[in-house]
Parts: structure tokens; C-alpha cells; sequence
């Protein structure tokens, strides 16, 4: 469809106003503290269903040189960079039972990379690994972390099922002083941070949630025991079941179809529909794997950043719904394109995702329901080809909350516009703290020089160097999006600072630095580039149906803007971090010895 012929097939100014409406709908004055803490009367849903319980070891005190807290693909990383400069002397401290991070708690039926897993999944090349599938379920992402893991000896020094509860820089020593639940005490020369993005489990703020009778659990904890199967076998335990699950997602969008096949009946409850593309996954071809050349991740893993960034390429060789989004003839994320003709462009990819659903989904009320109405980019496009067929099963309801969220909950049921649906079980689809405070979603505190906390080193917003180091924390690594990299494919950024941070600390051990932070003119020189894009999203943002990209709405406040993420484009960050590194001086940080 040309932009003409586009800009000819709706009313631009319609269009906007039916997006300002549901919009306003949908905005609440709580914003983040509309989610519930899994504390208190919730910590059940926190409970970790894939170990077995009332583990018990020895406490363990002794010396690192790094301290890692986090065991997902940031934490194992960084643990596999160190190793590879040769750094040995590290522990890696995770709450779960292994590896994996979010794959480690994401085992719900239908789990799977919604980004190709030639490019997600990091090392492949030096795996000798080519993904059985262009989108990977969740079990070969989760047996790849194990893999990556024992390949590089972090198994011997991983610390699972412990939860850190402190973490004090002792000046005397030079040392970061952790502590954990297990009675643990770790004096690390370095610590390492990478807590994750999707790790903290919400449920949503709806009354009653305590008073429900019958099962339930969040999605990142799926209890198989209820549901029966596995996340590659069938629910038959749910064959005689009313069942209800709570969001529309990217969690659900998996999930429903799985839930939909096995359930006696499916209630689905909706407050946003999510936009849902083709999918199109395939196995992977024998021959092309056999064709690869070395190299090729790195280029491909390249090719699709530069994409979905908006920045020119002969080829595009990844050829999905992503590089369709943000591709194309007027590419959504070209910052030089019109923004005029940038959202016309969008107007129109946004008709065709609700073209779709009125071509699938049989029953027109359900269908109308079911449309986006927001930019393309507002929420993270979902890309799925059978959740919208599994509306047309007579099993399946969808209980569309016109934008407000469930009323209230029951002993026996949900409550939507004073009806109850009165269910077995309830599944809560509702995702994972993402822009709530830092040591919120860590679950313990930091306490730099002087016994200052980071929550009030930061009450005024964040400061750092590149999103990794922050004044008055020395010898403090973070794994971050406050004031660091970000993107579609996160793990292109995740692995760049992996590679980044292994240099740097095994370097600075080398070199028997003592204490290394930034300087206040570096960070405030930082802040500068960070503040440097924010004009150019703020708009967008604040014209965006509300969801963790944007902060719920709530893009306003100085704080949440100084702890926004590098906003450029990934490989201009990357590319920032590789001309610091190689220049050699590490300008911007003051080290001592």
C-alpha cells in the first residue's frame, strides 16, 4: 500500500481521536502502584514451583574478586566474559533454582523467543549451536543458559535458591560486603549487578484477589501440578475445568492458545488488546545451518539491530514481522523520515493488524474487541499465529473490560460490569515490574560510601556513566537500562556489555585498582546524551496507551526522566562503549590504587 493510497484508506484525524479515547480509558492516577507486591498475604505467588522446597546448605564467607547477583543471561555473561580474561575467583548469586533468569521462571505453556533465536540466542559461533527453530521455545532457550553455563565452569561457583539481602561497601577493605538468606558473607573486590528485567512477578491491584476459593497462580510460576503436562505436553487435568486468565499480553498471547486447547472452558479477561502479527516460524533448514559462514550471527545479529533501528541495509536477512514493523518503505524507526509520513505509515500497519483480526476471528463483537487502537510501537508487538483462531472455539470467551480491568474478585469468580464469571481456576497473565524502583525490583538495598543507600543517591533520578558505573558506589557493575542500552533484540545489548564489563573489571584486577568510579562531570556529561533523545519520545510516549513501556502513562516527572535508557539508536551505543574501551584511559572514572 503506497503512503496515498494509505493516507486514502482512513481518516488520519479519526484515527487519533479513537486512539486519545481509548487512551484516556485506560489511564489511572496510580499508575505503577496499581500492582500488587507478591509480599505479604501474595507471597504464595512468589513461591518458586520448580524446586523443592525446604532446601537447606551451609553458610559460605569468604574473598572474590566478583560478586554477580543474577543468574539470567545478564549474570551468566558477565560470569563467561570474566572467565574468558581469566577471572575464576567469582560467584554467581540466584534466587532460582538455576540458569536462566526469566527463562529459568517463564515455563508456561506456549513460552517461546518472540524475537528469531539465530540473533537471541548469544555465542553461537562459539557454541557450535544452530536453534532448532527460527522462534525457539522456552526448554532450548532455558537447556542453551545450562549449556553456556557448563561449557564455562559457572555451575561450580552458583549460589541458587539465595537471595541477596545486603550489599555494603566497606571502605577499609576496599571490599563490597553481600549477604544473603542463606547466611552467606562474600567480600568481592567487584559487584556485579544483573537482577534482569523480567523477574519480579506483579499481579494486578483488583480486590479480592485474597478471598478466591478456588486455584491460582502468575504465569512465571505455572503449576503443572494443577494444569498437568509439561511445557511441551498437553493440561489434561484441565479437560473438566473453567478457567481464567487475567491480561492479554505477550505472556497470554502464547499461552491462551494452549490453555484454549485443554480447558473445559476459557474465560480470557482483557483490558488492552495487544497488536498480533504473523508469526511464520519454521524449522531450522539442515542446509542452510550447513551453509553458515563464520561470522555470520554477528552479521545477522547486526543486520536486524540496524533494521528495526532505522538505519539503511541492502538486505534484510531476517525477513519477519519485526523488520516489517520497523522497515519498510517508510520505516518506523527512521528518526530522518517525516514524521508526518512516519505516522501515516503507522496508521496503515496498524490497519492491516486489525484487517487481520476481522479476516480470523468469526464473531464480530469478539473481533472488534480484540483490535489495537495506539501506535504500533506503543506496547511490544506480539507476533502469533494461532491465538487469534482460538477466539473461534466454542470453549473460549473473551471478556472485554472496555479498557478499566476487572472489577473485582470473588470467592467463586471474576467480576466484570457486575457480572461474575465463576471459574476453577485463575491464571494471572500480568507480567513483571519493570519501571519500578531499582531496589524494588533487586528486593535489597545497596549502601555505597558513607553508608548512602542508592534509593537516596538516586531519589532525584539516577547518575551514572554509561548506565554501569554510578558516583559514590565504587567498584559497582551494573546490568541496567537506567541510562543504558536498549532494543529489540536485548540480548544483542546484553552480550555487547558483557564483553564490555569483562574487559574493563579483569583489566582493572590486572592493574590492582583499589576503588574506580566515575567522576560527577562525567555523569553529568552523560546525562547530556541521555537527556539529548528524550524530547524526541517524550511526544510519542505521552500519546501512548498506557503499559510498562511507558511507565504507565506517567512519563513526566524528573526522576523517571533521568533514569530513562539510552534512547539512540543500540549500535550507536555499542559503538559508544567500543571507542571508550579502546581508547585505553577509561576517561570519566577515577581510580585509585
Amino acid at each position: 500500500m503506497t503512503e496515498q493510497a494509505a493516507a486514502n484508506a482512513f481518516s488520519a484525524d479519526a484515527l487519533k481521536e479513537k486512539y486519545r479515547i481509548e487512551r484516556e480509558k485506560r489511564l489511572r492516577s496510580d499508575g505503577n502502584a496499581q500492582y500488587l507486591d507478591l509480599s505479604g498475604v501474595y507471597r504464595d505467588f512468589d513461591a518458586d514451583p520448580y524446586v523443592e522446597q525446604g532446601y537447606t546448605r551451609d553458610a559460605i564467607v569468604e574473598e572474590l574478586d566478583v560478586a554477580v547477583i543474577g543468574g539470567g543471561f545478564g549474570g551468566l555473561l558477565a560470569g563467561v566474559r570474566l572467565h574468558q580474561q581469566g577471572v575464576t575467583n567469582i560467584r554467581v548469586i540466584e534466587k532460582g533454582g538455576d540458569f536462566g533468569g526469566t527463562w529459568y521462571w517463564n515455563r508456561y505453556p506456549g513460552a517461546a523467543c518472540d524475537v528469531e533465536s539465530y540473533i537471541y540466542l548469544p555465542m553461537l559461533e562459539e557454541m557450535g549451536y544452530v536453534p532448532t527453530e527460527k522462534y525457539v521455545k522456552a526448554p532450548e532457550i532455558f537447556a542453551y543458559c545450562q549449556s553456556l553455563a557448563r561449557k564455562h565452569d559457572l555451575y561450580d561457583g552458583a549460589l541458587f535458591q539465595t537471595l541477596v539481602t545486603g550489599a555494603d561497601w566497606d571502605e577499609a577493605s576496599a571490599r563490597w560486603q553481600v549477604t544473603t538468606n542463606r547466611g552467606d558473607k562474600l567480600s568481592a573486590r567487584f559487584l556485579i549487578v544483573a537482577g534482569g528485567l523480567l523477574h519480579k512477578a506483579k499481579l494486578p491491584g483488583i480486590p479480592g484477589i485474597e478471598s478466591f476459593k478456588g486455584h491460582s497462580f502468575h504465569t512465571s510460576r505455572w503449576d503443572y501440578d494443577y494444569t498437568g503436562g509439561s511445557p511441551t505436553e498437553p493440561m489434561v487435568k484441565l479437560a473438566d475445568k473453567r478457567v481464567g486468565i487475567i491480561g492479554t499480553g505477550a505472556t497470554a498471547v502464547q499461552a491462551i492458545p494452549k490453555l484454549a486447547e485443554a480447558a473445559g472452558h476459557l474465560y480470557v479477561f482483557q483490558r488492552t488488546p495487544s497488536n498480533v502479527g504473523v508469526r511464520g516460524n519454521q524449522p531450522t533448514d539442515p542446509e542452510w545451518a550447513k551453509s553458515l559462514q563464520p561470522g555470520w550471527q554477528q552479521r545477522r545479529i547486526e543486520n536486524f539491530t540496524a533494521i528495526v533501528t532505522g538505519t539503511p541495509v541492502e538486505e534484510d536477512l531476517i525477513k519477519d514481522g519485526w523488520t516489517e514493523i520497523l522497515g519498510g518503505d517508510v520505516p518506523l524507526a527512521a528518526t530522518n523520515t517525516d514524521e508526518e509520513r512516519r505516522q501515516i505509515a503507522d496508521f496503515a500497519k496498524m490497519e492491516a493488524i486489525r484487517a487481520r483480526v476481522d479476516m480470523t476471528v468469526k464473531d464480530r463483537a469478539t473481533a472488534e474487541a480484540l483490535k489495537p487502537w495506539y501506535n504500533a510501537m506503543c506496547k511490544r508487538p506480539c507476533f502469533h499465529d494461532e491465538y487469534l483462531p482460538a477466539f473461534n472455539r466454542p470453549n473460549v470467551t473473551l471478556v472485554d473490560t472496555d479498557g478499566h480491568g476487572v472489577q473485582r474478585i470473588t470467592e467463586t469468580g471474576v467480576v466484570v460490569g457486575d457480572k461474575e464469571y465463576e471459574v476453577d481456576c485463575l491464571i494471572y497473565a500480568s507480567g513483571f515490574e519493570v519501571t519500578t524502583g531499582y531496589t524494588r525490583r533487586l528486593g535489597f538495598e545497596m549502601h555505597g560510601k558513607g553508608g548512602e543507600a542508592i534509593t537516596d543517591s538516586w531519589k532525584e533520578g539516577a547518575h551514572t556513566l554509561h548506565g554501569i558505573f554510578t558516583r559514590g558506589f565504587p567498584n559497582l557493575v551494573m546490568f541496567s537500562i537506567i541510562q543504558g542500552g536498549q532494543g529489540i533484540n536485548f540480548l544483542h545489548g546484553i552480550n555487547e556489555l558483557s564483553i564490555h564489563v569483562g574487559e574493563i573489571v579483569s583489566g582493572l584486577l590486572k592493574d590492582g585498582a583499589r576503588t574506580v568510579e566515575p567522576t560527577e562531570a562525567a555523569e553529568q556529561a552523560w546525562m547530556g546524551v541521555i537527556f539529548s533523545f528524550l524530547m524526541a519520545t517524550a511526544k510519542f510516549n505521552l500519546e501512548c496507551t498506557p503499559s510498562y513501556t511507558n511507565n504507565e502513562g506517567s512519563m513526566g516527572d524528573m526522576a523517571t526522566a533521568r533514569s530513562a535508557p539510552y534512547m539512540g539508536k543500540t549500535m550507536d551505543y555499542i559503538d559508544i562503549l567500543r571507542a571508550w574501551r579502546a581508547e585505553g584511559s577509561l576517561e570519566g572514572l577515577e581510580i585509585t590504587k
